[in-house]
């Protein structure tokens, strides 16, 4: 059963359960417990599965770690402590694991310094970086405390002489638990605990969390079920402690009718005034070019303030020699300012933030609370943040994020279920541990959160292509993995190298094609492939706040050396966060409560009136919000959750635009788009584009009839989800992500023998491979599963269907309006196009024709209709 505990013990109570050592170490270090620690202290040695969820600096991780070190002091006081793990720390990121490692020495040494003797109370780091001296080293004397990532304990587990050391393990933390719940390392993970599980009998299971809801998610998440049955966990949130200090901050006074230069040159402005005013601030992009233009355009502008000392760029695309140097002079209080993209959100210790600047939209409640919570990083201090916009759809975006944020409203996380690709690696990994009875490892599999509803169909599926029942698959050199008694009910592994090319590829994370760049010998990070098609001899770039000159690439190196003036190739390719659906929602709701008052024709002053009371605004961004509003009703209709604008305009050359003002959120859009074009493209025979946004879609075709409208209408709860699944079928959307399946079930294998498998070659099989399973068996359960991350992953599925239902059910209407001009919802994402093959000075002129233009047609429709 999951539920709350509330109940706070008291320091004396919670005292009387430590060891006289550890309380004087603690004695001696903190005034009092943290609110989470004495919630949860005595629950952990209760032996209580628990989940904290609190703010960064309430001491979480000591939270999680001393009652561990309590009952680890005590054995070894009394003679007691066995050569075996007691404790595994797991967390996503490898930085993190050696954080816990230094921050576990000095309360360990402390200790047995007030001891007056060895304690011997070991801890060690285990990852793929660990040398193999250190690995023996450990099997002669295990740490205590075990601290690893998810892949390398999946790795652990069929590694016969350490998975002996496991078989004790009494303790599990999970670190940051909501970054890994939401995609497939976390599902992956979760099998990884279910089997340790089968092999020690049971253990206690700790989370720790940042905001996220719903929290019994997670909680059922973290623990998992007994025959379908959820275990029992107890839920610790106290993030409603942490005071925020919040502000919308907008770098003119009216950024509807603003230059875009002006809003840029005053964004910089108002990021130098309060970066000036505080001891350290981090900066976060949501794109690492973003990051990278930010460091670059900040140290140009203001050259007395900024230099390659004070500022730094950091985000995963940079060596990791860089990255560790900025965390370091960060942690030392040497640096004014960090940019990041979205590397510096998880807990690593950073020292002390006193404010977080947020560049345009977080997307997301839950990340903005994150990002803002690295600040005030002490108990009891407020966290600190400024979210600055710089156009009036991310000014309406923010202003409604800051609200939900300050009352606590977080948008839901969406946690993978029946992963096909991941089962068949852990079916993989549970053979070579020792033979299985089928129906025993269906139970232990089904006692993960994530795979409780697995279908037996499904099951025997990824079974028989483990073991080569799919045996056409071997003239593509997919080899059994697995044999399967059927008569006696168990499986096992095939061959002597089971276990070096389990262990050589395993995990969830694909490759990605990338290209190291060299200055003057040294690596300064790595650019993307797509990039470095577009750059030639003597073009200038930015990477980790450096402008450098191409010269030319070998291989997958790119040779460059140090350049000034501006970069000649100003952004490269990285992809952007998408809204989340539960803000898009609120958007929506904020929307529909405008047009009501702009119907019911309110003045200027009530409406104004309104917009500061449901949102938390200044009166530059309150004016700018009506004026935005105000032009959209007049110009035509205003959409919402209640109602779905499609706008028909015909543009340059006589290219027609079909746009659907859906703000549902890009991954929502990216399904509806695609069914919609789909059956556009089949009924009206005619190339269609798309193009999406948070805000909406488009379809548009340079001639003929498009059907925008009518093929939408063709869409329902019934058929969605085919036509969808027919839209992918030949697209590289789908290639891309069957090459990623097929290495997770080891259909592909990176590694072999030695040899490494370049990226390039793994794309080249897995579009072989995809054709030749689409052909042998369409519904073969990898290629089912890279539909499944597709349709529900990597797009929104099942909220698109809640947009097709409202709009089956009458609960959405469809308003159709047409014009010549792109409504003022419209522009950004119709203009797109356009403003990407124009210069600084042409997008400028562009967007304040355009403006100009839509004043210009309200001013005319309005005295049509006064006539």
């Amino acid at each position: 059963m999951i539920k709350k505990q509330n109940k706070e013990y008291s320091k004396e109570e919670i005292y009387e359960i430590l060891h006289p050592w550890v309380r004087e170490w603690f004695d001696k270090n903190f005034d009092d417990f943290t609110p989470a620690q004495k919630r949860a202290i005595p629950e952990i040695h209760k032996k209580n599965n628990v989940l904290i969820s609190s703010p960064t600096g309430s001491g979480k991780t000591l939270t999680a770690f001393l009652s561990i070190i309590s009952e680890l002091t005590t054995l070894a006081d009394k003679g007691e402590l066995e050569d075996k793990v007691y404790c595994i720390y797991i967390s996503p990121l490898k930085a993190l694991d050696n954080d816990i490692e230094k921050n576990l020495d000095e309360p360990l040494r402390e200790i047995e310094r007030i001891s007056k003797k060895e304690l011997g109370i070991r801890k060690a780091i285990r990852t793929g970086d660990t040398t193999q001296y250190q690995r023996q080293k450990m099997l002669k004397k295990p740490p205590h405390i075990l601290i690893t990532t998810p892949e390398t304990l999946a790795i652990l587990l069929v590694a016969p002489k350490f998975r002996e050391k496991l078989s004790h393990v009494r303790y599990v933390i999970i670190d940051e638990i909501h970054s890994l719940a939401n995609n497939k390392r976390g599902t992956h993970l979760s099998l990884s605990l279910e089997r340790l599980n089968a092999l020690v009998g049971g253990f206690v299971r700790i989370g720790l969390s940042a905001t996220v809801a719903p929290l019994k998610e997670i909680g059922r998440f973290l623990v998992g079920c007994e025959y379908g049955v959820e275990r029992n966990c107890k839920l610790i949130d106290i993030n409603y402690l942490k005071e925020l200090d919040l502000e919308v901050m907008s770098p003119v006074s009216d950024i509807v009718i603003a230059d875009n230069e002006d809003t840029r040159v005053g964004m910089y402005v108002i990021v130098d005034d309060l970066i000036q005013e505080h001891e350290t601030t981090l900066i976060f992009t949501n794109t690492r070019s973003g990051t990278e233009s930010f460091v670059y355009n900040l140290k140009k502008m203001f050259p007395d303030h900024y230099n390659n000392n004070n500022i730094m760029a950091h985000h995963s695309s940079l060596s990791k020699e860089i990255r560790l140097k900025t965390e370091e002079k960060l942690k030392d209080g040497k640096l004014k300012a960090v940019v990041s993209s979205t590397s510096l959100e998880l807990g690593i210790d950073i020292g002390y933030i006193d404010l977080v600047i947020l560049i345009n939209s977080p997307k997301s409640v839950s990340r903005a609370l994150q990002r803002i919570g690295r600040s005030g990083h002490r108990l009891h201090e407020k966290s600190k943040g400024r979210i600055i916009v710089t156009d009036r759809d991310d000014l309406v975006e923010c202003s409604v994020l800051l609200k939900d944020a300050k009352e606590g409203r977080i948008d839901r996380i969406n946690i993978p279920t029946n992963c096909l690709d991941v089962l068949a690696q852990h079916i993989y990994g549970m053979a070579i541990e020792n033979p299985w009875d089928i129906d025993y490892a269906y139970d232990i599999i089904r006692k993960s959160y994530c795979y409780k509803d697995l279908s037996r169909d499904d099951y025997e599926d990824v079974l028989s292509y483990l073991a080569g029942e799919y045996t056409p698959l071997e003239e593509r050199y997919v080899y059994p993995k697995i044999w399967i008694d059927y008569k006696e009910n168990t499986f096992g592994k095939r061959g002597k190298l089971a276990r070096v090319l389990y262990s050589t590829n395993i995990g969830t994370i694909p490759d990605r094609s990338g290209v190291l760049v060299k200055c003057d010998g040294e690596v300064v990070g790595r650019i993307e492939d797509y990039f470095l098609d577009r750059l030639k001899p003597g073009d200038t770039f930015v990477l980790g706040g450096t402008t450098l000159k191409f010269k030319y690439s070998k291989g997958t190196v790119a040779y460059a050396s140090p350049a000034g003036g501006p970069p000649t190739i100003p952004r490269w390719f990285s992809q952007q966060l998408p809204l989340s659906y539960d803000l898009a929602l609120d958007i929506q709701k904020f929307r529909a409560n405008m047009e009501t008052k702009l119907q019911y024709n309110k003045g200027k002053e009530d409406v104004l009136n309104y917009i500061h009371e449901y949102l938390y605004v200044d009166d530059f961004a309150a004016n700018s919000i009506y004026e935005y509003f105000n032009e959209q009703f007049l110009y035509g209709e205003i959409s919402s959750y209640k109602k779905l604008v499609i706008e028909y305009y015909k543009g340059f050359g006589g290219k027609r635009f079909v746009v659907f003002h859906s703000l549902f959120g890009r991954k929502v859009n990216d399904a509806l788009s695609r069914a919609t074009a789909y059956i556009a493209a089949r009924d009206y025979n005619t190339n269609v584009t798309i193009s999406i946004s948070d805000n909406g879609f488009y379809l548009s075709a340079d001639k003929g009839t498009i059907g925008g409208l009518e093929s939408f209408e063709k869409l329902n709860t019934e058929n969605f989800e085919k036509i969808l699944i027919k839209s992918l079928d030949k697209t590289e959307t789908l290639a891309h992500r069957f090459r990623d399946c097929a290495g997770r079930s080891l259909m592909t294998l990176r590694h072999y023998k030695g040899n490494n498998k370049s990226v390039g070659r793994q794309q080249v099989r897995g579009k072989i491979l995809l054709k030749y399973v689409q052909e042998m068996d369409n519904n073969f359960p990898i290629l089912n599963e890279a539909r499944r991350e597709v349709t529900e992953d990597y797009m929104d599925m099942e909220n698109a269907l809640e947009v097709i239902k409202a709009v089956e059910n009458k609960d959405m209407e469809i308003k159709t309006i047409n014009t010549v001009i792109p409504s003022p919802f419209a522009f950004n994402l119709v203009s797109q196009g356009y403003l990407d093959v124009l210069n600084q000075n042409d997008k400028v002129e562009f967007t304040k024709r355009m403006h100009k233009a839509i004043l210009k047609e309200i001013k005319e429709k309005l005295k049509n209709e006064y006539d």
